[in-house]
């Protein structure tokens, strides 16, 4: 008979969030298989509890995600843990739920800390109806693409996005959605330095651009409404512009008409226009 899989969450950063059924699942399973075992080793020295660990993370799923199947199926219990949140969301954790579900092994769910819950729950937009993102991709066509998709959303949208990458991913959602489309940004959820900042993606890329982002973020964005025409962007009004040009029109009177069809400022239009030419 099959051991059963554990989804166990942990704390995504305030250690008092571990509930009573989390650590009572730690203490009586046979081992645990963790995203990064240096970190697991701090919580469960916090608990109290010594446990045999195997490491199970993006890049060696394939062979510990077998390695960890083979055990279940011979018995044991395993509980799985990421750094911090709960296993199996926006984690390579699902593919092992997959393999599970697949052989027959029993998954059981620990309810617990959750980041993208915690973020929607305290933005301030809707919450009926939501869609969860995760990381946008690194290779800027790829990110393009998926916005693209995203256009026409109604629902919420909840991103995660590293500090580093900040700023360039608020520049392409204002890009994508407008600059007067809201957004909760969540920062160090639950953590000493937690900070929610409710603004427009306008104003949130000005802030992050003068004042470097810290910690790891939750972005929560505002749907479109039904049947509203998104705004149109400075770049697609540069676009229209160099097309403008192109037909023969002075820069003066290709900007004028661009603004005028796009209902954008034609003197943000104008300076922009001639910054793209120097």
């Amino acid at each position: 008979m099959p051991g059963t899989l554990y989804l166990v969450p942990t704390p995504i950063g305030n250690l008092g969030d571990i509930s009573s059924r989390m650590a009572e699942t730690l203490e009586t399973v046979d081992f645990i298989a963790a995203e990064d075992t240096r970190v697991t080793v701090k919580l469960l020295n916090h608990l109290g509890i010594k446990k045999p660990m195997v490491s199970y993370y993006r890049h060696n799923t394939d062979t510990s995600g077998a390695a960890v199947l083979e055990r279940l199926l011979a018995g044991e219990n395993c509980a799985l843990v990421t750094d911090a949140g709960t296993p199996a969301v926006s984690d390579p954790g699902e593919d092992l739920v997959a393999q599970c579900a697949s052989a027959g092994v029993p998954v059981v769910a620990i309810p617990g800390p959750c980041a993208l819950v915690t973020a929607l729950a305290v933005s301030g937009l809707p919450t009926g109806r939501f869609t969860f993102e995760g990381f946008l991709a690194m290779n800027k066509k790829n990110r393009r693409a998926h916005l693209e998709e995203l256009k026409s959303e109604q629902r919420t949208m909840i991103f995660y996005e590293a500090p580093h990458k900040l700023t360039a991913t608020l520049r392409d959602l204002r890009e994508a959605f407008g600059a007067e489309r809201r957004i909760s940004l969540c920062r160090e959820l639950s953590k000493l330095h937690e900070e929610i900042r409710r603004t427009t993606l306008g104003e949130a890329e000005s802030w992050y651009g003068q004042n470097p982002p810290k910690g790891e973020f939750v972005l929560v964005v505002e749907g479109g409404c039904p049947g509203q025409k998104e705004k149109p962007t400075l770049e697609q009004g540069l676009a229209r512009v160099r097309q403008l040009l192109g037909q023969g029109n002075t820069r003066r009177d290709a900007v004028r008409q661009a603004a005028e069809e796009l209902a954008l400022s034609r003197n943000a239009l104008y300076e922009a226009s001639m910054a793209e030419k120097s």
